[in-house]
C-alpha cells in the first residue's frame, strides 16, 4: 500500500511541480551567492578576503608603527605582512615628502602635493596597484602612509537620506513580498494548467485503449504529445483494421480448405460405395464354382459357350469399372493429401520447425533440370516451357528440396491459372552487386493490381480459382516463405492481359 501510494506521488505533475520550482529557488541562491563572492570577494595569501580589506588593512597598519625620536618606525611582524601579500608601503611627512619607503615602484614620486594626496585615497586601479591612504600620529606627530595593493579594487562611497530610507523600507518589504507571492501564484496557476493539460492526455490514452479516442488539436506546447497521440490512434486503428481483414481471410480460408477438403472425399465416398455394392450384387453366379452342365454332350457344349463368354465380358466389364473407379479413388485421394501437406508445411514454415538443410548447389543446372521435370509431367506435356541462362554457371547455398518447391510451385501456378497457349520462361542471372535473379514470366491473362496486393497471404485465393478450383490457396505463400528463409524476396509484376512475372531476389553470397 505505500509503495503504491509513494508510485501515486511520483506520477503526480503537482509533486513535480514543487520539486522543480525548490531546484529552482535552490539555484537562485546559488547563482546570488556565486556572484556574491565573485563581485564583492578578492584573493590573497590567506584566501579570499571582503573587498574591503584592503582599507582595512590600511587602517590597521598603523599599529605596527611607532615614533622613533620624530622617525616613523615600522615593526618587523608589519614589514612581513607587507611581504606576504606583495604590497609596497610609503610613509610621507606632513609636507608630503618621503621620508621611508618599502618595496615602492620606481613609477610612484617621492613627495605629493596635498591634491594629489587627496586624489590617491579615491583613485582606481593603476600601474598595477591600487592605493591606499591612512595616517598615523603619535606624540603630537603625523605622518601619512600609502599602502599599494596588487588587485583592481574599486572605490565608491554612496551617501543617501536616512529618513527617506527608513520610510520606504517597510515599501520595500511590501514589494518584496507582493512579488514572491505574485511568483508563487503565477507558479500554481501555471502548475494547475500543466496538471489539466496532463489530465487532457491522460484522458487521451485511457480513450486509445478503449476505442473512443477523437483525435486533439495539434497546437500549444503540447502539439507535439497530441500528434503523438493522434498518430499512436491511427497506428492502433490500423492494426485493428488489419487484424480483422485477417481474421476474415482466415475465416473464408477455413471455409475454402474445407470445402476443397470435401470435394474430393465426396467422389471417394462415392465411389467406395459403388465398389462394395458391386462386390456383393454384380458377383456373377458360380464364378466361384467353376460353371453348369459340364456332363452333356458336345452339342450341349456349345449351347454353354455362350453364356462363358458373357461371363468373361462381365469380369472384364468389372475390372474395368474397378481400375476407373480405383484411379478417381486415388486423384482425389492424392489432391486432399496435396492440401493437407500444404497446410502443414506452410505453419512449420512459420513456427521454424521445418528442417531445413542449406548446400551448395549449382543453380544453372539446377532450375534447367526443375524446368524439364516439369515439362516431361504428362499433366504439362503439352505446355510451352523455356529455360533462360546467359551467364555462366554459379554456386548457391540452397535447400534443394524447399527451393524446388518454391520454384515449381510459381511455375505451375502460371500453367494451371493460363490459357493452355500461354508460354512460361525461367530464367536465372547472377550480379556481383545486386546478387542472384531469377525470373518466372509468362505472357498470359495476367493479375489485377487489387489481387496483386493480396497474392501472399495465406489466407488468400484468386478470383480465377473458380476456373481452377484444384489449388490449394497455400502455394504462393509456401514460395514467400521459402524465399524469406533463404534470405531473399520475391515481387511481382502484372498487367491484365500482358502476363505476369514473379522475380525471386538472393543475396549475392
Amino acid at each position: 500500500m505505500k509503495s503504491s501510494m509513494k508510485s501515486r506521488w511520483k506520477l503526480n505533475p503537482f509533486f513535480w511541480i514543487i520539486i522543480i520550482f525548490s531546484a529552482l529557488v535552490l539555484l537562485v541562491a546559488a547563482v546570488g551567492i556565486g556572484l556574491y563572492y565573485y563581485i564583492f570577494f578578492i584573493p590573497e595569501p590567506e584566501g579570499l578576503s571582503e573587498a574591503s580589506w584592503p582599507q582595512r588593512f590600511t587602517d590597521n597598519f598603523s599599529l605596527w608603527m611607532e615614533n622613533d625620536g620624530g622617525t616613523p618606525a615600522i615593526e618587523e611582524i608589519g614589514l612581513d605582512r607587507l611581504d606576504r601579500y606583495g604590497l609596497w608601503l610609503q610613509v610621507l611627512d606632513e609636507s608630503g615628502r618621503e621620508v621611508f619607503a618599502h618595496s615602492k615602484p620606481d613609477s610612484y614620486p617621492e613627495s605629493y602635493p596635498a591634491s594629489e594626496l587627496a586624489a590617491l585615497a579615491t583613485g582606481a586601479f593603476e600601474d598595477g596597484y591600487t592605493v591606499f591612504v591612512s595616517s598615523f600620529e603619535d606624540s603630537g606627530e603625523t605622518w601619512n602612509y600609502l599602502i599599494g595593493f596588487p588587485y583592481a579594487v574599486g572605490k565608491y562611497m554612496l551617501y543617501y537620506n536616512g529618513e527617506t530610507v527608513s520610510r520606504l523600507s517597510p515599501v520595500f518589504r511590501l514589494v518584496l513580498v507582493s512579488a514572491f507571492a505574485g511568483a508563487a501564484a503565477l507558479f500554481l496557476v501555471y502548475g494547475f494548467w500543466i496538471i489539466r493539460k496532463m489530465g487532457k492526455i491522460t484522458r487521451g490514452i485511457e480513450d486509445i485503449s478503449q476505442r473512443d479516442y477523437m483525435p486533439l488539436a495539434e497546437k500549444g506546447i503540447f502539439a507535439g504529445v497530441y500528434r503523438a497521440l493522434n498518430k499512436m490512434d491511427e497506428e492502433i486503428r490500423r492494426s485493428d483494421r488489419l487484424k480483422e481483414e485477417t481474421e476474415r481471410a482466415r475465416r473464408e480460408w477455413i471455409t475454402n480448405i474445407t470445402h476443397d477438403l470435401k470435394t474430393p472425399l465426396s467422389p471417394v465416398r462415392g465411389y467406395a460405395e459403388l465398389l462394395a455394392d458391386g462386390q456383393a450384387d454384380r458377383m456373377p453366379d458360380g464364378a466361384a464354382g467353376g460353371g453348369t452342365g459340364g456332363t452333356v454332350d458336345g452339342k450341349m457344349g456349345d449351347a454353354t459357350a455362350g453364356p462363358k463368354d458373357d461371363l468373361a465380358e462381365r469380369f472384364a466389364a468389372e475390372k474395368r469399372t474397378v481400375r476407373e473407379y480405383g484411379a478417381i479413388i486415388l486423384k482425389n485421394v492424392d489432391y486432399a493429401e496435396k492440401l493437407i501437406n500444404d497446410l502443414k508445411l506452410t505453419y512449420q514454415l512459420e513456427s521454424g520447425a521445418f528442417p531445413f538443410h542449406p548446400e551448395e548447389v549449382r543453380m544453372v543446372r539446377f532450375l534447367r533440370e526443375l524446368v524439364i521435370d516439369i515439362a516431361n509431367d504428362p499433366a504439362y506435356g503439352d505446355r510451352d516451357i523455356e529455360f533462360e541462362s546467359e551467364g555462366a554457371e554459379f554456386t548457391a547455398c540452397i535447400d534443394r528440396d524447399l527451393f524446388r518447391r518454391a520454384v515449381g510451385n510459381l511455375v505451375v501456378n502460371a500453367l494451371v491459372h493460363n490459357p493452355a497457349d500461354t508460354k512460361v520462361t525461367v530464367a536465372v542471372e547472377k550480379h556481383e552487386r545486386d546478387g542472384i535473379r531469377i525470373s518466372v514470366r509468362d505472357n498470359g491473362v495476367g493479375i489485377s493490381e487489387e489481387e496483386q496486393a493480396e497474392l501472399f497471404t495465406r489466407y488468400y485465393r484468386g478470383t480465377n480459382t473458380r476456373e481452377k478450383p484444384e489449388g490449394s490457396g497455400l502455394g504462393l505463400a509456401i514460395a514467400k516463405q521459402i524465399i524469406v528463409l533463404h534470405g531473399g524476396d520475391i515481387t511481382v509484376k502484372s498487367r491484365v492481359g500482358e502476363g505476369t512475372e514473379f522475380v525471386i531476389h538472393l543475396p549475392a553470397d
